[in-house]
């Protein structure tokens, strides 16, 4: 099947009333369908894994849900159908897509027609970079919302302020996580170049998803094109702080807006403190003090993800105290720095952190959020690269402020050879050598049965996988309630 057709070129748009979402259980997904749902179009879908919480979203939704990608799923002849990354050529369900020729979409390129970048669509305000899209795009949708600006937005987590990761809006913005990953299987380029950006916040650019991308050098090729994409009238927020960042923001046709704590940066992050996980802050433009902020987060990379917002948020005309309030009262999102719970004075944390720079960050805000108690860190890599030995030396630099580190052994690839693959064994042996009190553990309930044993009252387990991780949070949770009582 090949990448032709785009609904504006070839079917009007009266003409598409039932929309049919091939993957629809994914989070991106099932996002695009309550959207489009929302809008005034029959949705339906189809997944191989059709199981709660998402399929109770979708079913309170009304979007009927089909299970298995099989070709009878098309037989109603949707108007549309949009193609989610997971699926794969040769599954029926695309072919009999290809067979029928019905027009279709990546679930990016559904995104910019049907609610970005248009005369009468909202601007588009992308969040990219290697680390931090999802709370910096959270950031700015919740402080949005709460200077009254109403905005839509799309992002990779839960905003708690919503209870939910879409939003329509009723306002001129909308705010989009925007994922250099790519697409579709027709349609090989990283989501962001299809999100139409007015605005943009880079927050960083590293070497991740190695199993796309060949190098830095083609993830550098993607943000530029990316920032080529912002018209002269829009801006780039961009954290010249990182080389790779400055390098790119200068092929921006548009204003630039640097942010950091380097001299050169037009904002600067000053002054920051931790109490818990609460921060305060200076930001500095042009020298100038603008403000003073706090933010219910631990970590120097959450004020500079705030400070972007701040700066952004400023070159729109927001007035800085509604600025102020809408970072003080962020509830945060699911899955970062969240806590999940605590027991006998043990306090259990859940993080999404995978990219050896997002663990390492992660694990000084935690340190800096308690200072003097024992830290415990259970580390997932789950991811395609995690489990490659591309980062293999950069982890092991990565958890540099905990006192205690649990590592799960890899599930291994299947397409990758055992020598390039990521190993736990090694990693932890490496760990050990700094002096630092590190095991690895073939599954979760050897890990679970460890915690029960070491756990003391005053500890912080923090717990980083970019995926379920066997519910090991609410397990832990469970076991050590068990404990407390017996």
């Amino acid at each position: 099947m090949k990448a032709r057709l785009d609904p504006q070129l070839n079917v009007a748009p009266d003409n598409i009333q039932h929309i049919h979402i091939m993957g629809v259980c994914g989070t991106g997904m099932a996002a695009i369908a309550g959207m489009l749902k929302e809008s005034g179009y029959r949705v339906t879908g189809s997944d191989q894994n059709v199981y709660p919480p998402m399929s109770d979203f979708l079913a309170q939704a009304a979007i009927e849900v089909m299970q298995g990608y099989v070709p009878e799923n098309l037989e109603s002849r949707p108007d549309l159908v949009i193609v989610g990354n997971v699926i794969q050529a040769v599954f029926p369900e695309a072919q009999r897509l290809a067979e029928l020729g019905i027009p279709y979409l990546s679930m990016p390129q559904a995104l910019g027609h049907f609610f970005l970048g248009g005369e009468d669509s909202k601007k588009s305000l992308v969040v990219a970079g290697t680390h931090g899209k999802t709370t910096t795009s959270s950031l700015l949708a919740t402080a949005l919302h709460r200077a009254g600006y109403s905005p839509g937005f799309l992002i990779g987590g839960i905003v708690e302020a919503f209870g939910r990761n879409y939003r329509l809006g009723k306002g001129e913005y909308f705010v989009v996580e925007g994922d250099e990953y790519d697409t579709a299987f027709f349609n090989k380029v990283s989501k962001f170049l299809h999100y139409r950006p007015h605005f943009a916040i880079l927050t960083s650019i590293e070497f991740d998803h190695a199993d796309i991308f060949a190098d830095l050098a083609e993830i550098k090729d993607s943000f530029t094109r990316f920032v080529r994409l912002i018209p002269e009238d829009g801006a780039l927020v961009a954290c010249t702080d990182d080389p790779v960042v400055a390098e790119i923001a200068t092929q921006c046709t548009g204003p630039v807006i640097s942010y950091g704590t380097g001299q050169d940066c037009q904002w600067q992050l000053r002054d920051l403190t931790v109490h818990g996980l609460c921060s305060s802050f200076a930001a500095y433009k042009d020298d100038v003090l603008f403000g003073e902020f706090t933010l219910p987060m631990p970590g120097r990379h959450n004020g500079l993800n705030a400070l972007a917002v701040i700066a952004l948020m400023d070159h729109c005309g927001i007035d800085q105290e509604a600025i102020k309030k809408g970072l003080a009262s962020f509830e945060g999102i699911k899955r970062r720095q969240q806590i999940r719970g605590k027991v006998n004075g043990i306090t259990v944390i859940d993080d999404f952190a995978h990219h050896p720079t997002a663990v390492r960050e992660t694990v000084q805000a935690l340190r800096l959020a308690w200072p003097d108690r024992r830290l415990i860190i259970v580390f997932e890599p789950r991811t395609n690269s995690s489990r490659r030995a591309v980062f293999q030396h950069q982890y092991e630099q990565a958890f540099t402020g905990a006192d205690h580190i649990l590592v799960r052994e890899i599930v291994p690839l299947t397409n990758v050879p055992a020598e390039e693959q990521f190993s736990s064994p090694k990693l932890v042996a490496a760990l050990q050598k700094q002096g630092i009190a590190a095991a690895y553990f073939p599954d979760t309930t050897a890990i679970l049965a460890d915690l029960i044993q070491q756990a003391q009252p005053g500890d912080v387990i923090a717990i980083l996988s970019n995926g379920g991780f066997d519910n090991i949070h609410e397990q832990l949770l469970d076991l050590l309630q068990t404990t407390a009582h017996s």
